[in-house]
């Protein structure tokens, strides 16, 4: 590649053999073409690595860590060697549409934005075609495009809340902005860390627009980060939810610091409940029981969510409805 690249795709991989690949051929086959892809496998156990490298595409680069770092640490490795004008991250089981870099960056160029991200599509693995999107989950009309300020990043994103979760969301970052601002995924965080990241640009002053076309495919299946300890996730976000709103250009902005305690409470409540489905769910009894004494607002959640739980619950199981679990998480 002659010129510097427009985009650097980075593709952080952990025991993905089986879907690296479709990721890789949707990066590689843009309809942009002035690009470079960058997978780091993160020590992964199957055959990830391999298939990585069995693509012989010169703006291709594997790098492998040798030990398990994590999804933040395996992007931050690629973002120090990424040489594009802008970046664009895919999980190792998702992918693009052809167009989706081409559009997503005529857009950042006519807005002189620093972050553009397009609406999702939801599809379960397996399946032809997708569910749904974010944006329609999220019950917001939205049909042009339109800029997202940090109050609503933040309001509109509330665990276990109907919103447009713009965490999930996956926007062309511009990464001379994240050079001038020091900005990388945190480490510590193995869950989430998308959200943070683009908090930490958006408190910068980043420009944020969001289009209502579904360019990117997020594959949802077992195994998953996504998928596994709630608790844990939600350990996660306490604790870089408090560390967050201790900064002091988090107290100067008042409608900041409601919204992020709002969410920080929800978080609370959130743990409360899984404390004791998790062990229920594994059969730990006795667990669940100390638990649920530990943590009664349990008890509470569980009341408020019970008619949902049913519902779901009919629907999955008497009238075999595989959607009805997964638009309840």
């Amino acid at each position: 590649m002659s010129m510097k690249p427009e985009v650097s795709v980075i593709i952080p991989a952990y025991n993905t053999e089986a879907y690296l690949a479709k990721a890789i051929e949707s990066a590689l086959g843009q309809t942009l073409e002035n690009i470079e892809v960058i997978v780091v496998d993160d020590a992964s156990t199957d055959k990830t690595l391999e298939v990585a490298k069995s693509f012989n595409d010169k703006r291709l680069k594997v790098l492998a860590n040798e030990k398990n770092l994590g999804a933040a640490e395996a992007r931050n490795r690629a973002l120090r060697v990424a040489k594009g004008k802008w970046i664009a991250v895919l999980d190792s089981d998702d992918w693009y549409a052809p167009e989706r870099l081409e559009k997503l960056l005529a857009i950042a160029y006519s807005n002189n934005a620093d972050m553009v991200a397009d609406d999702i599509n939801y599809i379960i693995d397996g399946e032809a075609t997708p569910w749904s999107t974010l944006i329609t989950q999220s019950g917001e009309d939205i049909r042009e495009i339109c800029q997202i300020d940090i109050i609503r990043f933040v309001s509109t994103d509330v665990y276990g809340q109907r919103g447009l979760h713009l965490g999930l969301s996956k926007p062309l970052l511009k990464l001379d902005f994240l050079n001038k601002h020091g900005i990388e995924y945190d480490p510590s965080l193995r869950m989430g860390q998308d959200f943070w990241l683009y908090i930490k640009c958006l408190m910068n002053g980043a420009s944020y627009f969001l289009v209502p076309e579904a360019y990117y495919f997020y594959r949802s299946r077992p195994g998953s980060l996504i998928k596994q300890s709630q608790v844990e996730r939600l350990n996660q976000s306490l604790r870089a939810t408090q560390n967050f709103i201790q900064q002091e250009a988090v107290k100067n902005k008042p409608d900041l610091l409601r919204a992020m305690s709002y969410n920080l409470a929800i978080y609370q409540k959130g743990k409360a409940y899984y404390c004791v489905v998790e062990p229920l769910k594994q059969k730990k009894i006795l667990t669940a029981f100390i638990k649920s004494i530990q943590h009664p607002y349990f008890f509470v959640v569980f009341i408020n969510r019970l008619p949902m739980i049913i519902i779901r619950r009919f629907k999955y199981y008497i009238l075999r409805d595989r959607l009805a679990l997964e638009m309840g998480r």
